[in-house]
């Protein structure tokens, strides 16, 4: 049936030029509302703009003459494949619930001034849609917590207790009023962390600005920016200079000077300035769409908390039900029954939890810290185990160029440098980057070269001169490429007895060079390790490729649990299996491409800011800030929210079995039963809208 066109009949009725009006009829069983009408008539190249009218059947389409005319619209709207229907507008604030709120508050106050023979019917009307929902569901699911509620308003209802009953109606339309304002608010708070993007972006082509839609924006274009707007790619400035206000992706509220090389997020704001950016990520593929993506993901998915205290609240019903049926049989009075059943733990059970969740993921964006649902947060706070890759996490990855030896009496040291950095400049790497840095402040020479092959976590390889050439580690050289280094073994022990990273470089199947790079310790990296501890980690370990006495003197220099040198790629998913299968709940911190199985292996993956792409998708925790002290941050937000479910959890267990105990004792009438049970739940609610404040002072 998808391939069928969507109107059966589609008749011009009137036209002038720009405009025409269209008789139509849609498929029987598709959809035909105004909102899909509207939206897909809206979509044909064109057309400017449309108004539909279900009732009349009729399109009245605006369109530009200059992109088309009425005959091919005509032609184009006819041709139309069947459309998935438009989603459903959100509701309005407050919506139904308001006006339940207002009917149900009415009738508390006013009823009592009606003749007796008109409260029945009164209340009954009112009550009517909780009870059919209360039938529906008895129908549907068996005995839950609506259900008891509708138990309890029949009962007042048949014991012509009005006021019970107008009480209890109007406290539930309150207490739902409430819980969908705050279920709603925690919502909001998380889509707040995202800016809108504007719909149309200036492009420079040929010398010229020219304004196009956002979504016709390709990886490449010249994009201009101005003062005021939202950047809407990620690329990096090829003019101008300006200041940037990044708090929507990094929460840094200080703004921050771009000039020609600086790397721009999607989603940030500028203040200041005037800046070309060469497109490098746009449409959905910006971090900003990424992070919609994952917010959107972090409003449905449920974590095991959650669902423990779904199952809880359901296994309860039953409970309270014979609770209801046992006060009956030893008071004899309906009221208790009744009392009883208003009282029941779903609520605030049902609700509390995800509220709690979504302020700390929240209260964690603002701060830099993007966690992709309630399921990580919570893996996070059980991880007892933290394993940090070593390059870009507890040092800077910064790498700086120190030694450049020359084994091929062709190359001085500064061409050795310029040979690497040929090959490898298409590439950002931090050793790369490095080489390419180093290159820059020499004669800064560029080998011209053929296509450049990246093999992961080894290196690069390229072909200059008819001779291949490959720079990577030993490994790679040595194994991969069948290089003998034999000859230079003592020059390159040197180098990496003083702790460097060696970068190798085999030219024509020999050794041309080494070059040697160290990179520096995060200034935080001591004091975060420490706070990871104060926070219940057990363990902090390091998984390293370089040599055994540099990462020695670095788990040393902090103090760590162990580390593990050496390593291929594939070893650290190896020993996060290993561990994990000893019972270790690890949280694994990395940031490259070889990371990004250990990161999916890990209880909880995390990523640092300059990670790679595959690393950040993989993690279940990104960092928007460059900043080593984010993942204690992390660490102690997932703490404080977990501890913040437990209390509300004990909370709820024990205030409502207080009042289901004076309920069932006779000691609470129906109304005082509604009264403590609602405003216990929304006090609850409320409780689990706080969080703790990451309360790190900025460098």
């Amino acid at each position: 049936m998808s391939g069928l066109p969507w109107f059966l009949r589609l008749e011009p009725v009137h036209r002038i030029p720009g405009r025409i009006r269209l008789r139509y009829a849609c498929r029987p069983g598709t959809p035909d509302d105004a909102a899909t009408l509207n939206r897909v008539v809206e979509a044909v190249a064109g057309v400017t703009s449309v108004r539909a009218s279900r009732a009349a059947r009729s399109l009245a389409v605006r369109y530009d003459p200059a992109v088309t005319d009425a005959t091919a619209l005509c032609l184009a709207l006819a041709a139309l494949p069947i459309p998935e229907p438009a989603p459903p507008a959100p509701a309005a604030e407050g919506g139904a619930g308001g006006a339940a709120l207002v009917r149900s508050l009415a009738t508390l106050a006013g009823g009592f001034l009606l003749p007796m023979p008109l409260r029945l019917p009164l209340s009954l009307a009112v009550a009517m849609p909780m009870l059919r929902e209360g039938m529906a569901i008895y129908g549907r699911e068996g005995v839950n917590s609506h259900v008891l509620e509708a138990a309890a308003v029949a009962i007042s209802l048949a014991r012509r207790d009005f006021t019970a009953a107008n009480t209890t109606v109007f406290m539930l339309a309150l207490g739902e009023y409430m819980e969908d304002s705050i279920a709603r608010r925690s919502d909001a708070l998380l889509k707040r962390l995202l800016r809108p993007s504007s719909d149309q972006v200036w492009l420079l082509r040929g010398g010229v600005e020219i304004q196009v839609p956002a979504d016709t924006v390709l990886v490449g274009d010249s994009v201009v920016i101005g003062a005021g707007t939202v950047i809407p790619v990620d690329g990096t400035v090829l003019s101008g200079e300006a200041t940037v206000n990044e708090a929507a992706m990094t929460g840094e509220s200080a703004p921050v000077v771009k000039q020609r090389g600086s790397a721009v997020l999607s989603g940030t704001l500028m203040e200041e300035g005037r800046l070309v950016v060469y497109a490098e990520h746009v449409g959905s593929h910006t971090a900003a769409a990424r992070i919609a993506d994952y917010v959107e993901q972090s409003l449905t998915a449920k974590s095991e908390a959650q669902l423990d205290a779904a199952r809880l609240a359901d296994r309860l019903v039953p409970t309270v039900l014979k609770l209801a049926g046992g006060s009956f049989l030893m008071t004899g009075d309906w009221r208790s029954a009744a009392s009883v059943l208003q009282a029941d733990y779903s609520c605030a059970l049902k609700l509390a939890t995800p509220v709690a969740f979504k302020s700390a993921m929240y209260g964690a964006g603002q701060a830099g810290i993007l966690i992709k649902g309630a399921n990580a947060l919570e893996r996070l706070a059980q991880a007892d185990t933290v394993i940090f890759d070593k390059t870009g996490t507890l040092t800077t990855g910064d790498l700086q160029v120190t030694d450049s030896i020359a084994f091929d009496p062709t190359f001085s040291p500064d061409d050795l440098i310029c040979l690497a950095a040929s090959v490898e400049e298409h590439y950002f790497h931090p050793l790369a980057m490095a080489v390419v840095n180093a290159a820059k402040e020499t004669h800064n020479r560029h080998f011209d070269h053929q296509e450049v092959k990246f093999i992961v976590a080894h290196g690069v390889a390229s072909v200059i001169d008819g001779k291949r050439i490959v720079v990577g580690s030993r490994h790679f050289i040595e194994d991969d490429e069948g290089i003998d280094t034999t000859a230079h073994r003592e020059a390159i022990d040197a180098l990496h007895r003083d702790g460097k990273t060696l970068l190798f470089i085999g030219f024509g199947g020999v050794l041309a060079g080494v070059l040697a790079l160290k990179d520096s310790v995060r200034a935080a990296s001591a004091a975060t390790i420490a706070r990871l501890r104060r926070a219940g980690v057990k363990r902090v370990l390091m998984l390293t490729g370089d040599h055994r006495d540099r990462a020695a003197e670095l788990a040393a220099e902090l103090h760590l649990d162990g580390f593990h040198a050496d390593l291929l790629p594939t070893d650290k998913a190896r020993i996060i299996e290993d561990l994990s299968r000893e019972g270790a709940r690890i949280a694994f911190v990395g940031d490259g491409i070889n990371d990004a199985p250990a990161l999916a292996g890990a209880h909880v993956g995390i990523a640092m800011q300059k990670g790679a792409d595959i690393a950040r998708l993989t993690a279940d925790v990104a960092l928007l800030e460059d900043r080593i002290e984010r993942v204690a941050d992390a660490k102690e937000t997932a703490n404080a929210a977990m501890a913040l479910i437990a209390r509300n959890y004990r909370l709820t267990v024990g205030l409502n079995s207080a009042i289901l105990g004076a309920a069932a004792l006779g000691l609470l009438s129906p109304v005082g039963t509604a009264v403590l049970h609602n405003g216990t739940t929304i006090g609850i609610l409320l409780n689990a809208l706080r969080r703790a404040p990451v309360a790190v002072p900025r460098a």
